[in-house]
């Protein structure tokens, strides 16, 4: 039995869903069955968003996810919730000596803060919802290859404490068979790294779509014995 199956008419927020990953990632839920529920922190980022239309798709003016009340007002309003994938995030170039306390706050906000509370929060919906489901977070090649985060060090921490923070609660979590991993991408294959890196190797860089297809399995009923796991998905890079 395929993803198509295990994922029909199954309710999934997707953080960080009208990014390019997100994109991706949502509209494979939707090939799937899914039911997809789309937080948003500004009205241009919900007009952009490619499966707007879609009847499956919730598209929710959330705000700030680092916002501890605006995340447990999104995920309370889910009458029902199997997985929570949460791309949302930020990322900064900045050597250390041209960066300061608020750059290193806004990236732990931005990436660790918010998976932190998302993953809290998804799982007062998964008891809710009877108990059970999946979490998936975006870490970095960076978080599990600290040499590659010279000159971006804010982000590279901020990620390492979402490979810790996943770890933790795979452990955690299992016995609420909620099962929780995460992906940890080298440069995705986008429009804006393209523009941002005119002479790079692009056919090298991981695809969205191959990314969200590792998304999706981690994310599915069929997933039954993998937890705490950061998995690299590099392409050829």
């Amino acid at each position: 039995m395929g993803l198509v199956t295990h994922y029909q008419d199954r309710h999934v927020v997707v953080t960080g869903g009208a990014g390019a990953l997100g994109t991706a990632v949502v509209g494979a839920l939707l090939q799937a069955g899914a039911v997809c529920h789309v937080p948003y922190r500004s009205e241009s980022e919900a007009q952009r968003f490619a499966h707007r239309d879609n009847s499956r798709v919730q598209l929710v003016a959330a705000g700030d996810l680092a916002d501890e009340a605006a995340v447990e007002r999104f995920y309370g309003g889910l009458q029902q919730l199997w997985a929570s994938i949460h791309l949302a995030g930020g990322f900064a170039f900045a050597p250390l000596a041209s960066s300061d306390a608020a750059l290193l706050m806004n990236q732990l906000q931005a990436n660790l803060v918010s998976t932190y509370l998302c993953c809290r929060a998804a799982l007062a919906a998964f008891r809710r919802s009877g108990g059970g489901g999946r979490i998936v977070n975006i870490a970095a090649r960076q978080a599990l290859e600290p040499r590659l985060g010279a000159s971006m060090t804010a982000y590279t921490v901020a990620k390492a404490g979402v490979v810790a923070l996943t770890t933790a609660l795979g452990e955690e979590l299992v016995k609420e068979a909620v099962l929780v991993n995460a992906v940890a991408p080298s440069i995705l294959d986008t429009p804006v790294n393209r523009k941002s890196m005119p002479t790079a190797h692009f056919a090298s860089w991981p695809k969205v779509e191959e990314v969200a297809q590792t998304i999706l399995f981690l994310a599915s009923p069929q997933n039954q014995a993998t937890r705490g796991a950061i998995v690299p998905v590099y392409g050829q890079v």
